[in-house]
Order: structure tokens, then sequence, then C-alpha cells
């Protein structure tokens, strides 16, 4: 464990050289360390709602513990609030940074987890299961299996993700202690459908604004009214066609979207304002700087107020480190359309891509879910990534 001053007290003194007890969740997840379905399960059925993360990052701390006293590598563990970080220190010539979120949206009366079968395969079913309490179980199968693992690794495990960006426990760790995300390579363990999901889109949200003269409705003719000004906008966004960008051999789909307006004073009142908010998910050949330039132009003369923005990230699939995984996962990789952390290591210098079990069409649903099929596959693929000598450990019969 680190010593780092930023790190909380541990729980209890224990001699050198000995390891605390985990506590009752950190026992049940240890037990269930070679069966990457059942962890699943079992991650699920600790609630950790965004800002309520304690508990779990708790338990997976006593886990990583746990995993460092066993047979495989040493892991320095730091925690930063409830951020988890535990890395090899191997010196191999490579080190891969794999990261995933362990807080969620809001529980919809689907925890705990439950085992269904949905079109004849078995699932998990439960707030969580495919975003992403199946890639931390992935994760932390992993880390446990690993014995000489190929390159260094880092394991972060991260909270608040699913809020505002300001609250993100990586872009925490990224302001606080940078060097511990350096690396050659890093996996977002994102739900991709165990596939390789490059990069991701940038996003960016603008309010574009029409002005008009306020007038009483019976005599409408003495004003403008600010609303049917912004059919212009929306005549323009209606008529737009995305395009599709070709970024290092992916293609990123653009789209250009209203997602709100609002206007209006009262019932008898010609409005004498209306905004547009627009949102523009651009490809990874853009800077947040060009998307909104792009914007101003595409609108003009209508004024435009950025309101929140985020650089996308390139797939950086010519790395060594990158071919090496492309390799070892099989497929071809896909673009990213959403936005997701890997923006965070791509500002970084970081190339990364998303890669974990599930669907992301799934995710926040109440019915969210997750094949057993793509936890077993996902966990075994990523072991042998890191150490093709090994493979996944045989799961218990279910």
């Amino acid at each position: 464990m680190s010593s780092d001053p930023h790190d909380p007290a541990p729980a209890a003194e224990t001699a050198p050289g000995a390891h605390p007890t985990p506590d009752a969740d950190a026992a049940r997840l240890i037990e269930a360390l070679a069966d990457p379905v059942e962890l699943t399960a079992r991650l699920c059925d600790i609630p950790s709602v965004s800002g309520d993360e304690a508990r779990l990052a708790d338990a997976v701390a006593g886990v990583l513990a746990h995993i460092s006293a066993g047979p495989g590598p040493d892991l320095d563990i730091h925690r930063d609030g409830d951020t988890v970080v535990a890395a090899t220190r191997l010196g191999r010539g490579e080190r891969i940074v794999i990261a995933g979120h362990l807080d969620t949206v809001p529980i919809e009366d689907n925890v705990p987890a439950e085992r269904r079968t949905l079109d004849g395969a078995e699932v998990i079913w439960g707030r969580g299961a495919c975003d992403m309490k199946a890639g931390v179980a992935m994760q932390l199968c992993t880390a446990a299996a690993l014995r000489s693992p190929e390159r260094d690794v880092t394991w972060i495990f991260y909270d608040h993700e699913e809020v505002e960006a300001e609250l993100n426990g990586l872009g925490r760790v990224a302001r606080n202690h940078p060097e511990r995300l350096a690396g050659d390579f890093a996996i977002l363990g994102e739900p991709s459908n165990a596939g390789i999901e490059g990069g991701c889109n940038g996003t960016i949200r603008i309010e574009v604004t029409t002005e008009g003269v306020r007038a009483h409705s019976a005599r409408a003719f003495t004003g403008v009214n600010a609303i049917h000004r912004a059919a212009d906008i929306l005549t323009r966004l209606a008529e737009h066609t995305p395009d599709t960008v070709t970024v290092d051999g992916l293609e990123y789909r653009e789209s250009l979207s209203a997602v709100g307006i609002h206007g209006g004073v009262a019932g008898n009142v010609i409005p004498d304002a209306c905004t547009v908010v627009v949102n523009y998910r651009f490809a990874p050949d853009k800077s947040a700087a060009d998307a909104e330039a792009h914007l101003a132009a595409f609108f003009a003369p209508h004024p435009i107020r950025v309101t929140d923005s985020a650089e996308g990230a390139r797939p950086g699939l010519d790395q060594p480190a990158a071919r090496a995984f492309i390799d070892a996962i099989g497929g071809e990789p896909q673009a990213k359309l959403g936005w997701t952390d890997v923006a965070r290591f791509s500002a970084l210098g970081i190339p990364a891509v998303n890669f974990g079990p599930g669907s992301p069409l799934f995710a926040h649903k109440a019915d969210e879910h997750v094949p057993c099929a793509e936890v077993e596959s996902a966990s075994a693929d990523l072991l042998r990534f890191l150490e093709p000598a090994r493979s996944a450990p045989e799961a218990p019969a279910r």
C-alpha cells in the first residue's frame, strides 16, 4: 500500500509484512475471483450510485490487497478519494493502463442482480451489469490470474464517471497525481460488446439565440417574433447531412442535433428572444475549438454560446501496444461514436481504446444486462493479451 499523504489512513494497524483482513464485501468478491460472471453479479449487489462509491471502493481496495499478497506480481496500491490505483513495478519496457469506473446511474428496482435467460443466452441482469461492473469484474479477475505479464500494468477503479466532469475520479487523479496514469497504451472497460472500439467522438453543446421585439400578441405586427426566427435554425439542422470522417482507419459518424428549445414570455406576448440548444458530436480529427468555429460559421449570423465541450480521442491503433492488443483480441476495431474517458488518456498523450463486455445500448436502462459469455470471453482475451502464456482460470460449473 502507498504511504502517500493523500491516501486515507488504514482501518487498523498491522504488523510489517502482514495484510489486513478483508471486510465482508471484499471477502465475498475474493471468493469469486476465478469466475468473472459470478463476480459481476456480486459487484452489482454492492450499490454504488454516483457519490456513494465508498463501500465498493473499500471492497475493491481489499481485493487488490489480497491479489498483491498472492502468487502474482506485487501491486503498489494508492487511494485518492474513492479512486483506487494499483500498479505492478516489474521494470517491463511498456506499461498498459486498464481503467474502469465504479459508479452507476440510479437504481430502478434492478438490484440485487439476477441470472436470466434472454433469447436462449444467460445474462446477468441488474444495475451496472454492463455499465460497467462486468468491466470491473474483467479487471479484477485478470489481475488475480496474472503471474508474469509481458508488460507492466496499472489498474484503475474510479468514481463519479456518470455525473459532472469536474467530479470524475480519473480526472481528479490526472490533476493530483498524473504520474499514476502514465503508460504507453490504455484500455477503458466501457461496454463494447467485447470488441475493440477505438478513440471517441468529441462533444460540444451550444446555445443559438434569435432576437426579436416584444409586443402584445393582439398587435403582433408591432413586434418581431423571436420564436418564428428560430425556424431558420431548425431548418438548417433538419436539412443538414452529418459527415462520416475516417480517422486512423476508423469511421466516425458525426451528428448535429437540436436537443432543446426555450422562449416565450406569456400567452399574450410576442417573444423577443428564443434559444435553441444544439449538441454536435464531432470526429476526433477536430479539436473543440475547431468544432466551435464550425458551428459559428454554420449558424451565422445567429450568435452562439458554448455551454459545454469535451475533446475527442484519436484511436492510436498504429502504436505497437495497440497493434498487439488487436492481434490478441481479434476482430475488426470499430469507432466509438459516443464520448468516453479515453479522451482523458488521449489528452495525456496516451492512445486508448474501449474494450468491455456488454452492449452500450442497455446502459442506464431498467433492463440493463450483460451476456455471461461476453464477460467470460473479454476476461480471457484480456489475460491472453497481458500474459500470452496463461489462459483464463476455469470457472466453476453453473
